[in-house]
């Protein structure tokens, strides 16, 4: 059986920069998961001595703390600055583009629409930036909005690793029914082309593994992406949950990773699919 890797994978910019930052700031606190990797969270705590803190009253004063990249709430940002705490500000460049997007868009009076997941904490610190927190409308597809009212004028973002054809939708739909309607496409072109790379490799593939985060959101994008056009698409975490019987008369063996994903963990899996055909 043949093994091949999508043409596009795994760590993206922000996931990088965040690990570095880290990195350099060896016996910090987290707040928060730093990535939805639980195999990198834990090279980090035993190499650096990366501790996880989950909520604020477990950072004290004087503390080091790094943010997630997923970023965290305007209002927790502000009490930790103000606290004489060290932080360093690890949240990847894109997703701060739709918090000051929606900052910039409340202020002048425009309803706010998010195309994303509301309990992911991405979303929770976007909304955070809002003027008016009741005038946000978080939507996983354009079917939502009939249920909705807004203002005269409506601006769009979206969470950073959500589908393109989905936000189109979304944004079609608020040009039709609305006269005034800002789209802002903040979906990560890292995104973009995971996806696309996936999507093609799935096509040929008749198994597919998918490496990331069981609570990554972009991991479970390229797990959907991949199950559609392969009904053999199986998702994991490392390769202790690989399971032999996947690959018995399999011909080709397509394997992408989410962003969160560090190499050496599809390196591994590789190696235990290759023990399998021993």
């Amino acid at each position: 059986m043949k093994i091949e890797l999508a043409s596009a994978y795994g760590f993206c910019f922000g996931v990088k920069r965040a690990i570095q930052l880290a990195q350099e700031h060896q016996g910090s606190k987290t707040y928060g998961p730093l990535i939805h990797n639980k195999d990198e969270i834990n090279r980090l705590r035993e190499g650096f001595e990366i501790t996880l803190a989950e909520r604020l009253e477990e950072i004290k004063e004087g503390d080091s703390v790094v943010i997630r990249t997923h970023g965290i709430p305007k209002q927790e940002l502000s009490i930790l600055k103000s606290k004489n705490n060290t932080v360093i500000d690890a949240t990847c460049p894109y997703v701060t583009t739709p918090q000051k997007i929606v900052e910039e868009m409340s202020n002048v009076g425009y309803s706010i629409v998010i195309f994303g997941d509301k309990d992911h904490p991405e979303i929770k610190g976007v909304v955070s930036y809002a003027k008016n927190p009741n005038d946000v409308h978080i939507v996983l597809g354009s079917d939502e909005l009939s249920e909705l009212r807004f203002s005269n004028k409506v601006a769009l973002v979206s969470q950073t690793t959500r589908k393109p054809e989905d936000f189109l939708k979304i944004a079609n739909r608020l040009i039709i029914e609305h006269k005034e309607v800002r789209v802002f496409n903040t979906i990560c072109n890292a995104t973009f082309e995971n996806q696309d790379a996936a999507a093609d490799l799935a096509k040929r593939a008749d198994v597919m593994v998918v490496i990331g985060g069981k609570h990554s959101s972009n991991t479970k994008q390229l797990y959907s992406i991949c199950k559609h056009e392969c009904p053999d698409s199986y998702l994991i975490e490392n390769e202790s949950e690989l399971n032999p019987k996947w690959f018995e008369g399999k011909s080709l063996c397509g394997i992408s990773a989410g962003a969160s994903t560090p190499d050496w963990v599809v390196q591994n899996v590789v190696s235990q699919i290759k023990i399998f055909q021993q």
